[in-house]
Order: C-alpha cells, then sequence, then structure tokens
C-alpha cells in the first residue's frame, strides 16, 4: 500500500474513531459484490483488511446477501464460497429473504449504531448509505481496496455536534453508561415514578389510652374541708418518740 494512500485511510478512520466511537474489533459488513470484485482482481480480502485498517478487523455477512448468491447461478460460485467464510449476522429477514442492499440498509437503520464498515460495489447501496450519518464505505478500485471520504450527510452531522445542535453517539453512550451506574436505568426511572399505595393508620396508635388512677381522697375535716397537719405538731410528736425510745439514765426516766 503506497504511502499517500495509507495516510489517507489512517485519516478517515481516524475521524469515525474520534466522532462515532468506532473500536477495534472493526466490523465490516461484506456483500457478494465485493467478494466478486475482489475475487477478480486477485484480492485476498482476508489478509488485506487488518493490513489496511491497521487492527484488528470482524469480517461479517448477512443471511439476505449468501441466499442473493446461491439464486445468482454459477457465475457467483467462487465469491459465495469467499462469503461463506464470514461471520453470519441475524436479520430480520431469515424466513422471507430480501436482497442484500435492502438488508443492508437494513441494519445499519438511521444511525448504524452497532459501527458497521460497509464494503459493496453496489451503485444503488451506496447512494443510500451516504445519506445516513457515520457509515464508512469500502470499495475496489484499480486492484486496491479503498476506503471512501466520509459523505457530506456525514459532515453534517458532526459540524451540528461541534455547534452544539446535536448531541453525537458517543456521548449518547457515555450518557446511558453513567445512568447505569447511577441506577438510573429505564427500569428504575419506572419503579420511581410508579405511585406509591397509601398505607393504613399505624395500629399502635388506633389503641384506647389506658385510663390513669385516680389518687387517694384526701381527709376532709367535718366542714368539708381539707385536714392539714401543721408542721410544729410533727415536730413535737416525733421528739417524744425520740425521748420514749432513749435508754434511761440512773435507772430514772425523765418524764417531759
Amino acid at each position: 500500500m503506497k504511502i499517500k494512500r495509507q495516510k489517507q485511510a489512517k485519516k478517515n478512520i481516524s475521524f469515525y474513531k474520534y466522532n462515532f466511537n468506532f473500536r477495534e474489533p472493526f466490523q465490516i459488513l461484506i456483500d457478494g459484490t465485493f467478494c466478486q470484485a475482489a475475487l477478480k482482481n486477485k484480492i485476498q480480502i482476508k489478509e488485506q483488511m487488518p493490513k489496511y485498517m491497521m487492527g484488528e478487523v470482524q469480517l461479517c455477512t448477512t443471511s439476505c446477501a449468501l441466499k442473493e448468491l446461491e439464486t445468482l447461478g454459477k457465475e457467483l460460485y467462487g465469491a459465495k464460497l469467499i462469503l461463506q467464510r464470514y461471520q453470519v449476522r441475524r436479520c430480520a429477514h431469515f424466513k422471507d429473504p430480501i436482497p442484500a442492499s435492502e438488508c443492508l440498509l437494513s441494519m445499519l437503520g438511521k444511525t448504524n449504531p452497532h459501527h458497521y464498515f460497509i464494503a459493496t460495489q453496489d451503485h444503488s447501496l451506496t447512494t443510500g448509505l451516504k445519506e445516513i450519518p457515520g457509515v464508512p464505505l469500502f470499495y475496489i478500485i484499480l486492484n486496491t481496496i479503498v476506503l471512501d471520504k466520509p459523505g457530506q450527510a456525514t459532515l453534517d452531522y458532526v459540524q451540528k455536534v461541534q455547534l452544539g445542535e446535536l448531541v453525537s453517539t458517543a456521548q449518547q453512550e457515555s450518557i446511558r453508561s453513567l445512568k447505569e451506574e447511577q441506577g438510573l436505568g429505564p427500569k428504575d426511572t419506572q419503579r420511581r415514578a410508579k405511585k406509591r399505595k397509601r398505607k393504613g393508620p399505624n395500629p399502635l396508635s388506633c389503641l384506647k389510652k389506658k385510663k390513669k388512677d385516680d389518687p387517694a381522697p384526701a381527709k376532709k375535716t367535718e366542714d368539708g374541708k381539707k385536714k392539714k397537719r401543721s408542721r410544729h405538731k410533727r415536730r413535737k410528736a416525733n421528739a417524744i418518740a425520740q425521748a420514749a425510745a432513749a435508754p434511761s439514765v440512773n435507772g430514772t426516766i425523765h418524764k417531759s
């Protein structure tokens, strides 16, 4: 690979890493047209892709792309053998296959959340891919694999993110991970949103209060008034009791 092409590839890969959070191993979705072009130009996809990407890659396809090659007959038998070696990603058309171009577009959705690279020679597919921001595109030209420059839709998206008009996919993922760490996932928010059931009164508060025992009634005089005992009389009675209890001196008892 020439130095100029290598620098351009490194620049494009860094663009998708920084702006769309692409990480190794890079997932590359391949269709039958790309395998047919590689076969004609004698390109070993499995050997050259990691060198071109300067990192680990995962080559994959879909069941619809394989089914399409089977229906096209013997002319694409070699491309079918190459495509069968790659991992098959699940799509929603396993029972009812659709054209490979439509299947790959459905795998990307509107934002390419799984960070797929697309390798194809289908011109109708490439026009649809350029309308989706954040979709790197591979094609074969002059016996070499080339990673296309970011399209206008991708550049417009990045510019809006930089101006603060949009939130990038990388920022969305970091916000989602922070919410999960803080226990603010969708399930947790639903639990918090549920209204608390109204609880009944405390059973202890419903018990009847115990009546306090009435104090012993004070003695009353004949006039109906409370009888008060003077301190002087109590002191005199205590003194008499002490004198009576004291032992006598010389066998005599003092009379008060």
